[in-house]
């Protein structure tokens, strides 16, 4: 007799039921990365002269808007400039392949991310209530559209000014810039990924008030340890010079204040449905 397919009551699963659902949900998870590593992969030309070393080069689209405004402004041209002044080597035998395959899965996380999301809210819904269930497409849109403005800002802005400072920067003209291939890779995937991230800080907040973790006159009270705790992050992912740092902190401020009106809203919408409750 064939065994049945249809999905286990959340309420009757074991603990070893639930561990067997969210390793499926894994390897869904981790497939799609694969696969859309896999696609990255062959578009290697792409990937690296036009995304990897686009901040490299003198004419990237963020250098000509900071020149342009720099100029109108009459501030110091450091960023009108026709060459970085410094060269990306690699001094391993599998350093260029090893770089090939990390960026490749990079690639298939970002590319992949709606879908991990998905698996994600997929494991947790059973567990829902319907009304939050129907949610779910809400939640992995606004979830996605974050992270992957987090990504842009952290491609457009935070890399292009991290490489600038520090590919520029010199102790002695005895000294060339000549950077590990691995080095420079790894400036772009963190700058990249820890941007996509903190961009989630309003849904981090949502599940926190939901959890009863967090409240809006929480978020009020501490706005000024958050101010200073949103400097330190952007001194840790940006160059040490105030502009670059006033310009990372500028959008995750707004995300802080998003945050405390998306707070608002879900405390609202909890002590409505408590009193809908309480009247019945």
């Amino acid at each position: 007799m064939a065994k049945s397919k249809t999905k286990k009551n959340p309420d009757e699963m074991s603990f070893l039921d639930h561990l067997e659902d969210l390793r499926w949900h894994l390897l869904r998870a981790t497939l799609s990365i694969l696969i859309a590593g896999a696609i990255a992969f062959g578009l290697k030309s792409f990937i690296f002269d036009v995304i990897i070393f686009g901040p490299k080069q003198a004419d990237f689209y963020t250098y000509k808007i900071l020149c342009t405004i720099s100029e109108y402004f009459g501030l110091e041209d450091s960023f009108c400039f026709n060459e970085l002044p410094f060269r990306i080597q690699s001094r391993t035998m599998a350093g260029q392949f090893s770089a090939h395959i990390w960026t490749s899965i990079t690639a298939g996380f970002i590319i992949a991310f709606p879908y991990v999301i998905y698996q994600f809210w997929a494991f947790i819904a059973p567990g829902l209530e319907s009304s939050e269930r129907k949610t779910a497409r809400g939640f992995i849109f606004v979830t996605s559209f974050l992270f992957f403005l987090g990504v842009l800002f952290g491609y457009y802005v935070i890399t292009p000014l991290s490489i600038n400072f520090l590919g520029s920067y010199t102790v002695s003209l005895e000294v060339f810039n000549d950077f590990d291939l691995s080095s420079y890779i790894g400036l772009v995937r963190a700058s990249v990924l820890a941007s996509g991230l903190i961009f989630e800080l309003p849904v981090i907040i949502y599940f926190l008030t939901k959890i009863g973790l967090v409240t809006p006159e929480f978020l009020k009270k501490n706005r000024k340890y958050s101010l200073v705790f949103i400097l330190i992050i952007s001194a840790l992912i940006t160059p040490p010079d105030i502009a670059s740092q006033v310009i990372v902190a500028i959008p995750v401020l707004v995300l802080y204040e998003i945050s405390i009106f998306i707070s608002k809203l879900v405390l609202r919408k909890q002590r409505k449905k408590e009193k809908q409750k309480s009247n019945t």
